[in-house]
């Protein structure tokens, strides 16, 4: 069993987001902004769930860990912290999802 977390990954994103590596892809993709960020991020998470559909969890390991990295690396981008996230998932956990739903403004 690992221990290291999604803080521990936000951690390391967020010193490869700041330093002057030319060959940090973090880095790089930061650099594109907010919208490259984002197109990685859904692009990933197709991946993950065409590996899902198939069955295939060998793939469908290495695309979720591509969807956490590019999840957190548009968190970054758009400056919204990983605590406020898990922040925001403990309140929604304190009630069972479909109150929680219920509880949602209607759109």
């Amino acid at each position: 069993m690992t221990h290291f977390t999604l803080s521990d990954l936000d951690a390391i994103i967020a010193q490869r987001a700041e330093s002057q590596d030319e060959m940090s892809y973090t880095r790089k993709l930061m650099g594109k902004g907010v919208a490259k960020c984002a197109q990685k991020l859904g692009e990933e998470a197709v991946e993950a769930a065409i590996a899902a559909v198939q069955h295939d969890k060998p793939d469908l390991t290495g695309e979720a860990a591509d969807v956490l990295y590019h999840l957190l690396v548009l968190l970054k981008a758009s400056d919204v912290p990983l605590d406020d996230v898990m922040a925001e998932l403990e309140r929604r956990t304190a009630q069972t999802g479909l109150e929680e739903k219920a509880s949602r403004p209607q759109e």
